[in-house]
């Protein structure tokens, strides 16, 4: 039988439930990524809305993006088996996981992608095996 999974995703953490069967396994993943701030127009620590390359905001905005490649692929990893996979969560890290895995190559087992607020683990699980019993 192949294996279903279902997560919740953010920039701070995944929580994935992976079905198979009658066996359910429940993991959560912390991102470790740092705090990302932006800064509005004017108010940046140059007084410029756009930073020149080499400063201190694009030195933030590129450790940013390596920590949270790093966290995708530790998620993508925990999915590998998996023949469909539903995403949802608040934010954009949703797209940013369908489009990572659509770039390997496993865009085709993502059968939804859906926006939800901040949910328990038991509530990930619940709405995995709803999803799942369809």
């Amino acid at each position: 039988m192949t294996a279903r999974a279902g997560l919740w995703i953010d920039h701070r953490k995944a929580v994935i439930v992976t079905m198979s069967g009658e066996e359910e396994t429940i993991q959560s993943l912390a991102s470790h990524v740092e705090k990302h701030v932006r800064y509005s127009e004017g108010a940046s620590p140059a007084g410029s809305h756009v930073s020149p390359p080499g400063t201190a905001e694009d030195t933030r905005d590129r450790r940013f993006e390596g920590q949270l490649d790093k966290y995708y692929e530790r998620v993508v990893a925990a999915l590998h088996g998996a023949g469909e996979i539903l995403i949802f969560g608040p934010g954009e890290a949703k797209g940013e996981l369908r489009t990572r895995l659509e770039d390997q190559g496993l865009g085709a087992r993502v059968v939804g992608v859906e926006a939800a607020d901040k949910m328990t683990v038991r509530q990930v699980a619940a709405r995995v095996r709803k999803h799942s019993s369809r």
